[in-house]
């Protein structure tokens, strides 16, 4: 491998390596949380739970950071808290035995803490990075191609996270933390910053960095005030996160204890849940293909149109997973939502970067990310709570439910465009 590599293989390969731990860790993720750990919906939700109120919470501090810093060290240094954290996290029966004034629980709750403050330190600044280095006409390809690059590195961590589970359902966090590690050390000799122009540094107090800071933040914010349509994805944010935590917490035990497998069929939960991860991608990848292909990724109406679609079928299918009659339905389901949900990352995260300026785009989408957190820890629980309460399907036709407002917001938009044209 040349020693200096340009920003979009970069790019790529770090899109290619987190999908792969990601895929490696979650894929199985439900087998070790509801089998072997014996979480209930609501314990479930408070995982999450504190997952988002530590992304609340420190979401705008990392994002001025790299806004004001470095979007790079950001980077790194979140890729290794997270590793760190994901080895806690599939450590916890270990730390109990060793740790006994903590449950495995509370352990499992003190990894999220990790995994919050990791995530932080790299949403918005890996993104801020890319379009600084690339321009922001560039941006929405290379979105594009690493989504499509980052499916093999799904394809691979399913067939990973399978095996490992089968000898012990908590070595997939283990390995993936590892591998987090592993691309820190990655990045810190391939990851090169060239664009990024640090704003002037208060000089003479002792709080110079304090009042950095606070200048980063302000001007994140006073972008999001002026631009009405930063205002409306920063609320579209907050519904889409509320939905977004019941769906992805609770879908997989919905299938284990209410649904369940095909009969005749002898295999694994673990199994079942790779061959649905495996075909998940494999429907995703030609679709990705496609758009990249034939999508204008920087015609801002068809944008626009592209979200309400796949909003409006992301809706359908959390409810067609609620009310999924058999494993075929439930499969169905999965299905439409994955591949919905891997074209609308790039669409989305390409729009929102066309509205926003250079010298605070870490630090919005960093807002941006804030918000998501608000709504999954305002929604979740309530979700988790409806679960204990009723039943886990009915939690998952609350997510649909919290994701209406979403095309609501998005039609406004349509009509605020209308209007303006006219006025022209």
């Amino acid at each position: 491998m040349k020693r200096q590599l340009n920003a979009r293989h970069v790019y790529s390969f770090m899109g290619f390596w987190t999908s792969l731990a990601s895929a490696t860790m979650f894929t199985t993720y439900a087998v070790y949380q509801v089998i072997t750990l014996g979480l209930s919906p609501l314990q479930l939700l408070m995982v999450g739970a504190v997952l988002e109120l530590t992304v609340l919470i420190f979401e705008g501090i990392t994002g001025v950071i790299a806004d004001v810093y470095s979007r790079k060290w950001s980077v790194i240094i979140g890729m290794f808290i997270l590793g760190v954290g994901f080895v806690v996290e599939g450590s916890v029966q270990a730390l109990e035995s060793s740790v006994p004034l903590l449950s495995a629980f509370a352990w499992l709750l003190v990894s999220q803490v990790f995994f919050g403050i990791g995530y932080t330190f790299t949403s918005g600044a890996d993104i801020a990075w890319i379009v600084d280095e690339v321009g922001e006409q560039e941006a929405g390809r290379v979105f594009l191609t690493a989504k499509r690059l980052s499916l093999f590195g799904t394809l691979a961590g399913i067939g990973i996270s399978v095996g490992l589970s089968t000898i012990q359902s908590n070595l997939p966090y283990v390995a993936a933390g590892l591998m987090y590690l592993v691309l820190g050390l990655f990045l810190i000799r391939y990851m090169r910053e060239t664009k990024f122009v640090r704003p002037e540094k208060s000089e003479g107090t002792p709080f110079a960095h304090l009042k950095n800071m606070k200048g980063a933040w302000l001007s994140g914010a006073g972008m999001i005030r002026r631009h009405p349509v930063l205002l409306m994805l920063l609320l579209v944010t907050v519904f889409s996160g509320a939905a977004s935590e019941g769906y992805d917490r609770l879908w997989q035990a919905h299938l284990i204890t209410d649904i369940g497998f095909p009969e005749g069929i002898t295999a694994s939960v673990a199994v079942w849940v790779g061959l649905i991860a495996l075909l998940s991608t494999l429907v995703s990848l030609p679709v990705v293909w496609l758009a990249e292909k034939k999508l204008d990724i920087n015609s801002r109406p068809l944008i626009l149109f592209s979200l309400i679609v796949l909003t409006a079928l992301r809706i359908g299918a959390i409810l067609l997973m609620a009310f999924a009659p058999g494993f075929g339905w439930a499969l169905a389901a999965v299905l439409l939502h994955d591949t919905v949900m891997t074209l609308n990352g790039p669409i989305y995260n390409t729009w929102l970067n066309q509205h926003i300026e250079s010298k605070s785009r870490a630090t919005v989408i960093s807002m941006m990310s804030q918000s998501d957190a608000l709504g999954q820890s305002a929604g979740g629980p309530l979700v988790g709570w409806i679960g204990n309460r009723l039943s886990v399907r009915a939690s998952i036709v609350a997510s649909a439910v919290l994701l209406t407002p979403v095309l609501g917001l998005f039609a406004r938009q349509i009509r605020d465009r209308a209007a303006e044209k006219q006025r022209e």
